[in-house]
């Protein structure tokens, strides 16, 4: 036991340092800061109409979304009393890599120009959100990998992640604002598919790993105390028009009351706990915000953000009491933190219900000026004066033309 003790912390600490050494020379290569965030004279090749956002505008996101990654996703997977504060220190450790990688495979995809990746406050939100789904797939696996598969988890999901954007957003032209699909969907069945690829029979029985104390409770309220502060801005941190900023921000918060107290009024129906524990709470924070990340955007209406978030809330008892056994029992999938639960379901039911907003949308509905268009997309997507949400209904942008060309691409 000790002789294996000790080669697993040789491969940790040899893969952080392979890994670490790749990126350094990455970075050392490709990596350049972005004129955006530059006090000298804009390139004529890079369009730099972001730059004077950068500081008043993306910087405070994207703080908040770091913010969110590290601390509130952090939190939420000391879920068991076995492996607590090992699993904020794996969490940590796993942003830390997920966010250098990311930087590299988004920024071949959206911010490469001239052989150089321009690395801002746009990318580095980019790789906040990657960072985000990769925290959310290693829920599923909680307590049953050690660091060297998670970073080896990471290595991979980032990529996976990165295709999966770059298709749903670039290709098919999905709005996705919140990452109801690309974070949330993604992250939850991309660890149940590692989950079921890792299932052991003899190991997968042992009930110590469902073992929650007093201690984890303590993480709960501060990681959803984070998510209640910081999770308006991460929605609505890809929003580069104003006009959608006040709609996510409110849509998030009405979702998320909502939400908290659909769980108070089934638990006690489900559970015969005599009161709730804050991980029930948790989870129904995470279901009410990872429901509005598409929709978030959109006109819901107050009173629709509140039918919406409260019919969230009802997802994560539900699938607890009912939808977690079959998973173990008959797809032999084991969901440690119930993200199947928490995310991915709740994220399949914000893509329909943006679906449902978009195919209703009307002219008279969002204003004689605004019309809908589409939510969050590659930063090299789209026209720059027509990006994210809203389009000008008299002057428009050509569709086609807001696509790159094969073998060229656009810094935003």
């Amino acid at each position: 036991m000790p002789e294996h003790t000790t080669a697993s912390r040789l491969q940790l600490s040899g893969l952080c340092f392979l890994l670490q050494i790749l990126t350094i020379i990455l970075f050392a290569a490709f990596v350049r800061y972005s004129p955006e965030s530059s006090p000298g004279p804009c390139s004529q090749q890079l369009n730099c109409s972001w730059r004077n956002q950068d500081s008043g505008f993306q910087h405070p996101r994207f703080r908040d979304v770091h913010l969110q990654a590290l601390l509130g996703f952090g939190f939420l997977v000391a879920f068991l009393g076995r492996y607590g504060p090992g699993s904020v220190a794996i969490s940590i450790l796993v942003v830390a890599f997920a966010i250098q990688w990311a930087v590299l495979i988004q920024g071949f995809s959206y911010f490469f120009l001239n052989g150089k990746i321009y690395v801002g406050a746009q990318s580095m939100v980019s790789a906040d959100f990657c960072t985000a789904a990769i925290l959310i797939s290693t829920g599923a696996v909680l307590g049953r990998v050690n660091p060297v598969q998670m970073l080896l988890l990471t290595l991979l999901g980032v990529t996976l992640f990165t295709l999966n954007e770059y298709i749903l957003l670039s290709l098919m032209g999905v709005s996705d604002s919140g990452g109801s699909l690309t974070v949330h969907t993604f992250g939850a069945y991309f660890g149940l598919m590692v989950s079921r690829i890792l299932h052991q029979p003899h190991m997968d029985k042992r009930k110590e790993q469902q073992d929650a104390g007093h201690q984890p409770d303590v993480f709960a309220v501060v990681g959803t105390i984070y998510l209640w502060i910081f999770w308006p801005s991460f929605t609505s941190a890809t929003t580069v028009h104003d006009n959608a900023e006040p709609w996510a921000v409110l849509n998030t918060y009405f979702s998320l009351v909502a939400s908290t107290l659909a769980t108070f009024v089934l638990s006690p129906v489900l559970y015969e706990e005599s009161t709730l524990r804050m991980v029930q709470i948790q989870d129904a924070t995470l279901a009410g915000v990872a429901v509005m990340g598409m929709a978030g955007e959109m006109l819901v209406t107050p009173f629709g953000a509140l039918i919406v978030g409260f019919l969230a809330g009802l997802i994560p008892p539900l699938g607890f009491r009912f939808l977690t056994p079959v998973l173990c029992s008959r797809l032999k999938i084991q969901d440690t933190c119930g993200v199947h639960n928490v995310h991915g379901l709740p994220g399949i039911l914000g893509a329909l219900l943006g679906m449902l907003l978009t195919a209703l949308a009307t002219a008279d509905a969002y204003g004689a000026v605004l019309k809908i268009k589409g939510l969050r997309s590659p930063p090299d997507t789209r026209c720059l004066e027509n990006t994210v949400l809203w389009e000008v209904a008299e002057e428009g942008c050509d569709r086609g033309a807001s696509r790159k060309e094969p073998g060229t691409s656009t810094l935003v």
